[in-house]
């Protein structure tokens, strides 16, 4: 009797098969650099400003800046709902501890307080409760 040695560690077919789907793999990682589907990921940065709401005794919502690593950064704050918006404060200048009536009543509902920052971008830094 004669014993067949195959001393071939994988099989061909294997072989071929993993070298296939490692080339499929590293194509597609290189399209998503080549065509820019990663995009900039810096540019979803949030900015670190918390922003607390009162109401006064005449119903008006007030905002008070309580905290946050980039207030300093913030050039302006609206509060605005749906129907109206309220300039809080404008020009830079905004500190931990400012506070500001907006002038509109809680009863209209949700007020988003919209922050501008000095790169130019705008979030809302608070809402009211």
């Amino acid at each position: 009797m004669r014993f067949i040695k195959d001393e071939e560690a994988v099989s061909p077919v294997i072989g071929v098969i993993l070298m296939v789907a490692i080339t499929v793999i590293l194509a597609a990682v290189i399209a998503v650099f080549v065509f820019g589907l990663a995009g900039d990921l810096e540019s979803g940065a949030q900015k670190d400003v918390q922003i607390t709401s009162s109401t006064d005794s005449d119903g008006t919502v007030v905002f008070t800046v309580f905290s946050g690593s980039d207030v300093s950064k913030l050039q302006s704050l609206i509060a605005s709902t749906s129907t109206s918006s309220s300039l809080l404060k404008e020009g830079g200048g905004i500190t931990i501890g400012f506070s500001k009536d907006s002038g509109i009543p809680k009863s209209w509902g949700e007020i988003n307080v919209v922050g501008t920052f000095e790169d130019g971008t705008s979030q809302i830094v608070g809402k009211s409760t």
